[in-house]
């Protein structure tokens, strides 16, 4: 009888104790969790963050077992699909690891294997809160119902169809306003717009003006079309309407080129009585304005562009590339004169025929659903984060204008390092960032770096290169340097 009591009281005083232990474990098994938050995004990205959070911040260590997916379920008070899209995208990132029946892991990092980092290619970063994989199923999805696949892999006229064009319209309003939607050329990038515009507006021999820092794909253009790029004298605000106006007496100019909001590379954006001041010197010269305009959009209340204040005289380029993604390759060109609009159509299929019809098509579906709007929100989101990352990396070294805004950095160097220097130390170290001496026409450089902030697509990957290029940033320059075989 004794025995049997004590038995049945061990047997109860054990099984508390397994359950103590069970919530204990529990317990530690979420604490990784946050709060979800109203506007940050589907919850099953949500939760694929706190994961990301907590092996960061080391709340989830390599090996740690999560809930299983009904019971995460439970516990968050969501459903079961959004814990398995949410265990899915995890594995995506290669943040958790299946084990079969034994459940679900935090995975150890992986292991990278491509030889640089590069923060030298000026490309959009993946956007916040916007599963990119699923936006582009869908619009591909809402493409193939809507439009017969043989037009897809058909010739097209170029310039866009009436939907691209009115997709074009749509998207320039924010920076001008209501656009007449056949003033709109749909292109196939920037960079055709750009060559085309040159063809199209300027003679062999002729000289473009621009800044002293300066887009490299517009030298790259002049120099094979026979076109000369010449450097106009700045100040803090921009180029100097005095000396525009000077270089415009001096020499054959056919064309004026810009990029004025959150320029590449230095991202400084030009102030809205400079564009004013430099549209009226262009039109006394009589000088076309090229206004190549791809970060307008990731400016927090930029100036209205110079097409604003002088719509005849510019020709404005708005490009999907710098904003949303490279891969879309559409630009949209605003042109007023419909004679040059012709002629700039006419020069753009000697070497272009057409856009590419399923892209330029997926374009105009986002345009028209909003999915490009919720892209670009995002887009915008996370380039704030990784600006703030960029100041606290490098404090003290990123030049203050650069603000919160745009996809990459200015980088003035110590005096004990040259650009060129800087640039071949952090290859050999794993880094890729581009010299100063890439973008100026003019033979004095300044001692600057440009790094770009979206093309490592990994935000601790880009935590991990900017600590490291500061760390190199502290050191002095070895005197030898060491062949690489």
């Amino acid at each position: 009888m004794f025995d049997a009591y004590w038995w049945e009281e061990k047997s109860i005083h054990l099984n508390k104790m397994s359950q103590s232990k069970s919530i204990q474990d529990e317990s530690q098994a979420i604490a990784w969790i946050g709060q979800f938050a109203q506007h940050a995004g589907p919850r099953y990205l949500q939760i694929a963050d706190f994961v990301e959070r907590a092996l960061a911040d080391g709340r989830l260590k390599p090996g740690d077992r999560l809930p299983p997916q009904r019971r995460l379920a439970q516990l968050l008070n969501v459903d079961l699909t959004t814990v398995t899209r949410a265990y899915d995208e995890a594995r995506r990132r290669n943040l958790l690891e299946g084990r079969g029946a034994r459940g679900t892991y935090a995975a150890a990092p992986k292991v990278e294997l491509a030889q640089l980092l590069d923060l030298s290619m000026n490309i959009p970063p993946p956007p916040a809160g916007v599963d990119f994989d699923d936006l582009l199923k869908q619009g591909l999805a809402q493409v193939l119902l809507r439009t017969d696949s043989g037009l897809l892999m058909n010739y097209h006229l170029g310039g866009g169809s009436q939907a691209d064009r009115a997709a074009g319209a749509a998207w320039l309003a924010p920076m001008l306003g209501r656009v007449d939607e056949g003033q709109v050329v749909v292109c196939p990038g920037a960079q055709s717009a750009l060559a085309a515009l040159i063809l199209t507006l300027s003679r062999p021999g002729d000289t473009i003006l621009a800044e002293p820092a300066v887009y490299p794909g517009l030298r790259t253009a002049a120099a094979q079309l026979g076109r000369r790029v010449v450097a106009v004298e700045v100040d803090a605000a921009g180029m100097l309407p005095d000396a525009l106006e000077k270089a415009c007496g001096k020499q054959r100019v056919a064309l004026l080129y810009l990029n004025p909001t959150l320029q590449n590379p230095t991202m400084h954006t030009m102030p809205a009585a400079r564009r004013r001041e430099i549209a009226r010197v262009a039109a006394r010269c009589g000088v076309q304005i090229i206004e190549d305009d791809p970060y307008w959009l990731l400016a927090d209340a930029p100036p209205p562009p110079l097409a604003h204040y002088a719509p005849r005289q510019v020709n404005y380029i708005s490009t999907l590339s710098k904003c949303l993604a490279p891969g879309l390759r559409t630009a949209f060109v605003l042109l007023s004169d419909p004679q040059r609009r012709e002629a700039f159509m006419a020069a753009l299929r000697s070497f272009v025929l057409m856009s590419t019809p399923l892209t330029t098509a997926l374009t105009t579906q986002w345009i028209h659903d909003g999915s490009a709007q919720r892209l670009l929100a995002g887009v915008k989101e996370e380039a704030r984060k990784r600006q703030v990352m960029a100041h606290q990396l490098l404090a003290g070294r990123v030049e203050a204008q650069a603000g919160a805004d745009g996809i990459h950095v200015w980088l003035p160097l110590p005096a004990y390092w040259t650009a060129h220097e800087l640039a071949q130390a952090a290859q050999a170290e794993g880094l890729a960032v581009t010299s100063s001496e890439a973008f100026y026409a003019g033979p004095r450089p300044p001692n600057v770096i440009r790094i770009s902030l979206g093309s490592i697509r990994d935000s601790h990957r880009l935590a991990a290169a900017l600590r490291k290029l500061s760390q190199l940033l502290a050191r002095k320059p070895s005197s030898r340097h060491q062949a690489l075989v």
